[in-house]
């Protein structure tokens, strides 16, 4: 009950007191918001100073971010011969045209490309296989050199 007793009175009121107000004129924007904050005027040209300054730090950050991202899409764009994004390219020019990927991603990206040679290779494709044992094939193909050695150095003809 009195919360709308309140709101019914309250806006009233307002407009009473603004109107009775009405002769002073309020003077500077700047003014009034500093002094609302607790600071004086230079105080609070600084902050706004300030306040700008880290909107530009974070808004080059993000920027340098998307480019990152979009260089790494792009990247996985040649590899898969996949068709290239205008987006991705003017975002990589947005952040100055040379973007290096974090040490991370290409950590990573050099970890994959290993793999996916390994597994390209003829004993990658063999070590996938199931119940083939790398270790017992690879000492069989050592003995049948070593017993073809011998048998070449007892041969008369060579």
């Amino acid at each position: 009950m009195a919360f709308m007793v309140k709101t019914m009175v309250g806006g009233q009121l307002k407009n009473l007191t603004g109107s009775l107000g009405g002769g002073e004129d309020k003077g500077d924007g700047d003014k009034s918001a500093a002094e609302a904050q607790g600071m004086s005027r230079e105080e609070y040209e600084e902050y706004q100073k300030q306040l700008v300054e880290e909107k530009m730090e974070r808004d080059a950050q993000f920027t340098q971010r998307k480019a990152e991202r979009a260089t790494l899409r792009s990247h996985f764009r040649d590899k898969y011969r996949l068709p290239k994004n205008e987006t991705d390219e003017s975002q990589i020019q947005m952040a100055g045209g040379d973007v290096e990927l974090p040490r991370e991603l290409a950590k990573m990206i050099e970890e994959d490309t290993e793999e996916e040679e390994e597994r390209a290779s003829v004993l990658g494709q063999l070590a996938s296989l199931p119940g083939l044992d790398l270790g017992s094939l690879k000492d069989k193909a050592q003995a049948t050199l070593g017993d073809l050695k011998q048998s070449a150095e007892k041969c008369y003809i060579m």
